[in-house]
């Protein structure tokens, strides 16, 4: 009998059970991120730019690295290595980008973004006002999407996070639970996670 069961539910199609697999209701939010329908607010010229700007960039960020080791300076070192890490993964995303149209970040932001949380306090600077109804709130999680990925110092993927994990506590519980706005913070954690040269896990409901 139990022979015939597995049997029928395999002529069925049936998915086969895994210990591995996620209930659907958890996953949600991390397929929306992981979809690939972010669209760059620049054009290949810009991106063109962006690369010859950032690779002199990266120069740079490495000689600051061996002017803090020749100085023996661990406070400078530790902060020159840092950028040129994070310099590194956003050229890295950018070449991506380039080559095969994915991992684009949603924007350039030339100047980068700047927001030092120790004495701006709860204050970062946005584009869009700091208003927590729902249409606002989407649209600053948007917003913040762009900024994390187009972050390429590591004060800025530092003060990121902590302007992610302050803003998204100021929502009512409704608001919060946006699917979208949910999403959008979900993607600026990925982008932030990469640029510090971390791997981001994909949910999939591929068996």
């Amino acid at each position: 009998m139990k022979l015939f069961v597995v049997m029928t539910l395999a002529a069925c199609g049936a998915p086969p059970h895994s210990q591995f697999e996620t209930p659907p209701t958890q996953d949600t939010h991390s397929q929306l991120a992981a979809s690939d329908d972010v669209h760059p607010s620049y054009g290949p010229h810009d991106l063109e730019k962006a690369l010859i700007t950032e690779r002199g960039a990266e120069a740079t960020n490495e000689r600051r690295v061996s002017d803090a080791e020749a100085k023996g300076d661990d406070e400078a070192l530790r902060v020159a290595t840092g950028d040129l890490a994070v310099r590194q993964h956003f050229i890295a995303t950018l070449e991506a980008c380039q080559q095969a149209g994915h991992s684009c970040p949603p924007r350039l932001d030339d100047p980068p973004w700047r927001y030092d949380y120790a004495t701006d306090g709860a204050k970062p600077t946005l584009d869009t006002p700091l208003r927590f109804d729902l249409a606002d709130w989407q649209a600053m999680t948007t917003e913040l999407h762009g900024r994390a990925c187009a972050c390429r110092t590591i004060a800025c993927v530092d003060s990121m996070d902590v302007a992610l994990n302050d803003l998204e506590t100021r929502p009512t519980d409704d608001v919060r639970a946006d699917d979208q706005a949910t999403a959008e913070l979900t993607r600026a954690r990925e982008c932030l996670f990469r640029l510090r040269g971390k791997a981001v896990a994909k949910m999939s409901n591929e068996n």
